[in-house]
C-alpha cells in the first residue's frame, strides 16, 4: 500500500513552449479583449492595460467577461474530497475510474494508494493504517476470487487516492476558490484550494487579489 499527499497542478499544454506564467498571462489577455466589446474601448496605454481592465471587471462586479478564460488542474486528492470538487457544476472533469482501474493488475503493483490523513494522534493514525490495509487486502482477495473490480470497489476506502482533470473558466475558479479557501471549508480540500490559489497568485495576481485563504496556521 502506498500513502501519498493531495496536490492541485495546472496542465499547460504549451508546456514545451510556454511557461506556466505566460499561458495564464496569455488566457487573461484574452479575456481583456473579449470583455472590451462590452464598451467598444481600446487600451490607452496598451503596457499594463489587461491587469487594470481585470480589476475593474472584478471592482464593478462584472465577471462575465472572465469565462472567456478557462484552464485546466490535475488534481490528485481521495474519493471523499472529489465528491466536493465535482459539485462545482460549472467546470467539466474527467476522473480516475475505480470501475476500469484494477488495483490487482502489475500496472498498480498490486496495491492500493491513499491519501494521508492528518491530525490524527499516533493511536488514531496506527487503527487508520491497519483498517487501510485490511481494505487493500480484502480487495485483493476478491479480485482474485474472480470479483469484478466494479464489485470489489465496494470495500475501498474513502480516502482511496484519486486522479482528476478539472477545467473551469476563470469566474468559476475563483468561486472555487473563496468556497473552498474558507475556514468553512473541509481543511484538505482547502490546501488544494491554496495551492491552486498559488499557481494564479505568481503569474496573473490581479485575478485572485480580493481573496484570502483561510490559514490553518493562524489559529
Amino acid at each position: 500500500m502506498k500513502i501519498t499527499e493531495a496536490s492541485a497542478r495546472l496542465l499547460n499544454p504549451f508546456l514545451d513552449d510556454l511557461s506556466d506564467e505566460f499561458y495564464l498571462q496569455m488566457l487573461l489577455r484574452h479575456v481583456e479583449k473579449c470583455g472590451r466589446i462590452c464598451y467598444l474601448s481600446e487600451p490607452k496605454n496598451p503596457e499594463g492595460s489587461t491587469e487594470k481592465f481585470v480589476q475593474m471587471l472584478i471592482k464593478n462586479g462584472h465577471e462575465s467577461p472572465l469565462e472567456h478564460g478557462s484552464c485546466t488542474f490535475k488534481i490528485v486528492t481521495d474519493r471523499a474530497i472529489s465528491q466536493e470538487i465535482v459539485r462545482h457544476r460549472l467546470a467539466s472533469y474527467s476522473q480516475e475510474s475505480t470501475r476500469y482501474c484494477n488495483y490487482a493488475n502489475g500496472k498498480f503493483a498490486r496495491e492500493i494508494t491513499v491519501i494521508e490523513s492528518s491530525g490524527l494522534a499516533e493511536n488514531e493514525a496506527r487503527e487508520w493504517l491497519n483498517l487501510m490495509e485490511m481494505s487493500e487486502r480484502t480487495y485483493l482477495h476478491q479480485i482474485d476470487a474472480g470479483v469484478k473490480p466494479e464489485k470489489a470497489r465496494d470495500v475501498l476506502p474513502l480516502c482511496l487516492k484519486t486522479e482528476l482533470m478539472m477545467t473551469a473558466n476563470f469566474r468559476e475558479w475563483r468561486h472555487f476558490l473563496k468556497l473552498r479557501g474558507s475556514r468553512m471549508a473541509h481543511p484538505e480540500i482547502r490546501k488544494l484550494a491554496r495551492q491552486i490559489y498559488e499557481v494564479f497568485q505568481q503569474a496573473i495576481p490581479v485575478l485572485v487579489e480580493d481573496i484570502e485563504i483561510f490559514d490553518d496556521d493562524a489559529e
